[in-house]
């Protein structure tokens, strides 16, 4: 592997990890709970409609709010890397067919 590539995924990983906490306060996951009329709070409104008014534990929109709440564990911020790590190469490797 060259040097780009290890840029782009170090990079991909580092802007996952950073980049993850405000984009779940943009779409409503905030530490206050889910903000009103945001993305979130569609979602939130979905999951209860499709379980008779609640929102099960463990559900994606239950744990988007714990991380949204208290912040990414360490298992999240390893995914989170992770995702942000094949992203870059991603963009590497479709730079390279342009």
């Amino acid at each position: 592997m060259g040097l780009l590539t290890f840029v782009a995924l170090g990079g991909g990983a580092a802007v996952g990890v950073v980049g993850a906490p405000f984009v779940l306060g943009a779409i409503g996951f905030t530490s206050a709970g889910i903000a009103a009329g945001s993305y979130a709070a569609g979602m939130m409104s979905a999951a209860a409609v499709a379980n008779g008014g609640a929102v099960a534990a463990g559900s994606t929109v239950a744990v988007l709010q714990a991380f949204g709440a208290a912040g990414l564990s360490g298992a999240a911020t390893t995914m989170v890397a992770s995702a942000g790590a094949g992203l870059g190469g991603t963009l590497l490797g479709l730079a390279a067919l342009i």
